[in-house]
Protein backbone atom coordinates (compact mmCIF):
# COMPACT_ATOMS: atom_id res chain seq x y z
CA UNK A 1 0.00 0.00 0.00
CA UNK A 2 1.08 3.36 -0.60
CA UNK A 3 1.26 5.97 1.58
CA UNK A 4 0.77 9.36 0.99
CA UNK A 5 1.28 12.31 2.58
CA UNK A 6 -1.49 14.73 3.88
CA UNK A 7 -2.26 18.50 3.48
CA UNK A 8 -4.55 19.83 6.87
CA UNK A 9 -6.23 23.39 6.27
CA UNK A 10 -5.68 25.47 9.54
CA UNK A 11 -7.30 28.31 7.64
CA UNK A 12 -7.89 29.20 4.36
CA UNK A 13 -9.51 32.50 3.68
CA UNK A 14 -11.24 33.36 0.12
CA UNK A 15 -8.74 35.12 -1.50
CA UNK A 16 -5.69 34.94 0.59
CA UNK A 17 -2.41 37.11 -0.11
CA UNK A 18 -0.09 34.33 1.25
CA UNK A 19 0.29 30.87 2.22
CA UNK A 20 2.33 29.15 4.98
CA UNK A 21 2.96 25.18 5.14
CA UNK A 22 3.60 24.11 8.46
CA UNK A 23 5.98 21.18 8.95
CA UNK A 24 6.52 19.10 11.63
CA UNK A 25 9.89 17.04 12.94
CA UNK A 26 9.97 13.86 14.23
CA UNK A 27 12.49 10.87 14.30
CA UNK A 28 12.59 7.62 12.28
CA UNK A 29 11.19 4.20 13.02
CA UNK A 30 12.58 1.02 11.25
CA UNK A 31 10.78 0.27 8.22
CA UNK A 32 8.06 2.84 6.43
CA UNK A 33 6.24 3.73 9.60
CA UNK A 34 2.80 6.25 8.83
CA UNK A 35 2.83 9.60 10.75
CA UNK A 36 0.10 9.82 13.09
CA UNK A 37 -2.03 12.80 13.64
CA UNK A 38 -1.45 12.48 17.42
CA UNK A 39 2.30 12.08 17.82
CA UNK A 40 3.70 14.23 19.57
CA UNK A 41 5.95 16.24 16.78
CA UNK A 42 2.78 16.59 14.68
CA UNK A 43 0.68 17.92 17.74
CA UNK A 44 3.88 20.42 18.46
CA UNK A 45 3.09 22.49 15.37
CA UNK A 46 -0.75 22.79 16.23
CA UNK A 47 -0.40 25.66 18.12
CA UNK A 48 2.09 27.76 16.08
CA UNK A 49 -0.45 26.94 12.90
CA UNK A 50 -2.86 28.20 14.65
CA UNK A 51 -0.49 31.35 15.63
CA UNK A 52 0.11 32.07 12.42
CA UNK A 53 -3.20 32.27 11.17
CA UNK A 54 -4.12 34.41 13.14
CA UNK A 55 -1.42 36.54 13.19
CA UNK A 56 -2.60 36.97 9.33
CA UNK A 57 -5.66 38.28 10.48
CA UNK A 58 -7.72 36.49 7.16
CA UNK A 59 -4.31 37.02 4.84
CA UNK A 60 -3.02 33.78 5.29
CA UNK A 61 -4.10 30.14 3.74
CA UNK A 62 -2.17 28.21 6.52
CA UNK A 63 -1.34 24.20 6.08
CA UNK A 64 0.01 21.51 8.22
CA UNK A 65 1.72 18.81 6.15
CA UNK A 66 1.98 15.49 7.45
CA UNK A 67 4.73 13.75 6.28
CA UNK A 68 4.46 10.43 4.39
CA UNK A 69 6.22 8.90 6.78
CA UNK A 70 8.25 9.07 10.04
CA UNK A 71 11.95 10.36 10.14
CA UNK A 72 14.62 11.18 6.98
CA UNK A 73 13.69 7.83 4.76
CA UNK A 74 16.11 7.59 1.67
CA UNK A 75 13.22 6.40 -0.74
CA UNK A 76 11.39 9.90 -0.04
CA UNK A 77 12.12 12.58 2.32
CA UNK A 78 10.10 15.32 3.91
CA UNK A 79 11.56 17.54 1.30
CA UNK A 80 9.44 15.68 -1.12
CA UNK A 81 6.73 15.77 0.59
CA UNK A 82 6.94 19.42 0.62
CA UNK A 83 7.39 19.94 -2.87
CA UNK A 84 4.19 17.67 -3.22
CA UNK A 85 2.41 20.30 -0.81
CA UNK A 86 3.63 22.95 -2.68
CA UNK A 87 2.52 21.77 -5.89
CA UNK A 88 -1.05 20.45 -3.96
CA UNK A 89 -1.33 24.37 -3.03
CA UNK A 90 -1.53 25.31 -7.00
CA UNK A 91 -3.14 22.69 -8.62
CA UNK A 92 -5.62 21.41 -6.07
CA UNK A 93 -6.51 24.78 -3.66
CA UNK A 94 -5.48 27.42 -6.58
CA UNK A 95 -3.18 29.43 -4.84
CA UNK A 96 -0.76 30.89 -6.72
CA UNK A 97 0.80 33.36 -3.79
CA UNK A 98 3.67 33.53 -2.11
CA UNK A 99 4.68 30.61 0.26
CA UNK A 100 6.44 30.34 3.44
CA UNK A 101 7.72 27.04 5.16
CA UNK A 102 7.53 27.29 8.88
CA UNK A 103 9.29 23.76 10.40
CA UNK A 104 10.28 22.06 13.69
CA UNK A 105 13.03 19.62 13.80
CA UNK A 106 13.51 17.47 10.74
CA UNK A 107 11.49 19.59 9.52
CA UNK A 108 13.23 22.84 10.09
CA UNK A 109 15.90 20.77 7.63
CA UNK A 110 13.01 20.10 5.15
CA UNK A 111 11.67 23.80 4.85
CA UNK A 112 15.72 24.86 4.42
CA UNK A 113 16.34 22.08 1.74
CA UNK A 114 12.94 22.71 -0.25
CA UNK A 115 13.25 26.38 0.11
CA UNK A 116 14.60 26.77 -3.46
CA UNK A 117 11.33 26.05 -5.02
CA UNK A 118 9.69 28.60 -6.76
CA UNK A 119 6.13 29.09 -5.23
CA UNK A 120 8.94 29.64 -1.94
CA UNK A 121 9.43 33.39 -0.59
CA UNK A 122 10.76 32.85 3.11
CA UNK A 123 11.73 30.15 5.10
CA UNK A 124 11.31 29.34 8.74
CA UNK A 125 13.61 26.92 10.77
CA UNK A 126 12.70 26.29 14.72
CA UNK A 127 15.13 24.12 16.07
CA UNK A 128 16.46 22.53 12.77
CA UNK A 129 18.03 18.99 12.98
CA UNK A 130 20.80 19.75 10.39
CA UNK A 131 24.04 18.77 8.91
CA UNK A 132 26.27 21.28 8.14
CA UNK A 133 26.30 20.59 4.21
CA UNK A 134 22.87 21.88 4.80
CA UNK A 135 23.99 25.16 4.60
CA UNK A 136 25.51 24.75 0.51
CA UNK A 137 21.82 25.20 -0.31
CA UNK A 138 21.40 28.23 -2.63
CA UNK A 139 17.93 30.31 -1.22
CA UNK A 140 19.01 33.01 -4.24
CA UNK A 141 17.62 35.54 -2.13
CA UNK A 142 14.97 34.55 0.26
CA UNK A 143 14.17 35.71 3.84
CA UNK A 144 15.62 32.78 6.26
CA UNK A 145 14.94 33.06 9.81
CA UNK A 146 16.69 30.21 12.42
CA UNK A 147 15.29 30.25 15.73
CA UNK A 148 17.68 27.79 18.02
CA UNK A 149 17.36 27.09 21.67
CA UNK A 150 20.94 27.09 23.61
CA UNK A 151 19.55 23.84 25.75
CA UNK A 152 18.40 21.65 22.41
CA UNK A 153 20.39 18.46 23.44
CA UNK A 154 18.47 16.88 20.39
CA UNK A 155 19.40 19.05 17.79
CA UNK A 156 23.04 21.17 17.74
CA UNK A 157 22.68 24.92 17.87
CA UNK A 158 26.62 24.92 16.58
CA UNK A 159 25.51 23.31 13.58
CA UNK A 160 22.27 25.71 13.34
CA UNK A 161 24.78 28.90 13.58
CA UNK A 162 27.11 27.70 11.02
CA UNK A 163 24.36 26.43 8.63
CA UNK A 164 22.82 29.88 9.34
CA UNK A 165 26.11 31.68 8.48
CA UNK A 166 27.06 29.40 4.93
CA UNK A 167 23.49 30.03 4.05
CA UNK A 168 23.86 34.10 4.05
CA UNK A 169 26.29 33.53 0.66
CA UNK A 170 22.78 33.40 -1.19
CA UNK A 171 19.93 34.53 1.51
CA UNK A 172 19.06 36.79 3.92
CA UNK A 173 19.66 35.48 7.02
CA UNK A 174 18.81 35.82 10.54
CA UNK A 175 20.04 33.35 13.50
CA UNK A 176 18.18 33.76 16.58
CA UNK A 177 19.35 31.94 19.69
CA UNK A 178 16.54 31.53 22.47
CA UNK A 179 18.59 31.08 25.91
CA UNK A 180 17.23 28.15 27.98
CA UNK A 181 15.28 26.78 24.90
CA UNK A 182 15.17 23.53 24.73
CA UNK A 183 14.27 21.10 21.16
CA UNK A 184 10.41 20.52 22.15
CA UNK A 185 10.06 24.48 22.24
CA UNK A 186 7.88 23.85 25.56
CA UNK A 187 9.82 26.27 27.67
CA UNK A 188 9.35 29.69 26.61
CA UNK A 189 7.31 28.34 23.30
CA UNK A 190 5.65 32.01 22.97
CA UNK A 191 8.89 33.44 21.89
CA UNK A 192 9.28 30.63 19.08
CA UNK A 193 6.28 31.08 17.91
CA UNK A 194 6.10 34.66 18.09
CA UNK A 195 9.16 35.00 16.38
CA UNK A 196 7.88 32.60 13.64
CA UNK A 197 4.45 34.41 13.09
CA UNK A 198 5.60 37.33 13.01
CA UNK A 199 8.78 37.13 10.64
CA UNK A 200 5.94 35.11 8.26
CA UNK A 201 3.46 38.18 8.18
CA UNK A 202 6.82 40.71 7.60
CA UNK A 203 8.24 38.24 4.59
CA UNK A 204 5.10 37.62 3.12
CA UNK A 205 2.58 40.66 4.15
CA UNK A 206 4.89 43.27 4.41
CA UNK A 207 3.24 43.72 8.49
CA UNK A 208 6.31 46.18 10.32
CA UNK A 209 8.30 43.57 12.82
CA UNK A 210 7.27 44.08 16.62
CA UNK A 211 8.28 42.58 19.92
CA UNK A 212 11.54 40.71 20.03
CA UNK A 213 11.96 40.09 16.25
CA UNK A 214 11.90 43.85 15.55
CA UNK A 215 14.73 43.97 18.53
CA UNK A 216 16.48 41.31 16.40
CA UNK A 217 16.14 42.99 13.43
CA UNK A 218 17.03 46.45 14.06
CA UNK A 219 19.75 45.02 16.15
CA UNK A 220 19.62 45.42 19.10
CA UNK A 221 18.91 42.25 20.74
CA UNK A 222 21.79 40.65 18.83
CA UNK A 223 21.33 37.26 18.50
CA UNK A 224 19.55 36.35 21.62
CA UNK A 225 16.68 36.67 23.04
Amino acid sequence: MEVRARLIATRLPEEPAAAVVVLHGGGGRRGTTVVSPTQPSVLRMVPIAKRLAHAGRGRLAVFRLLNSTRGWNPGRTPVDDVRWALERLRTEHRLDVPVSLVGHSLGGRAAILAGAHPSVSSVVALNPYLYATDGDTDLDGRSVLIVHGTDDRVADPAIAAAVSHALERSAHVTFVRVRGGKHAMLRRHHLFDGLAAGFVTTTLLGAPPRGALADVLAGRAGTDV
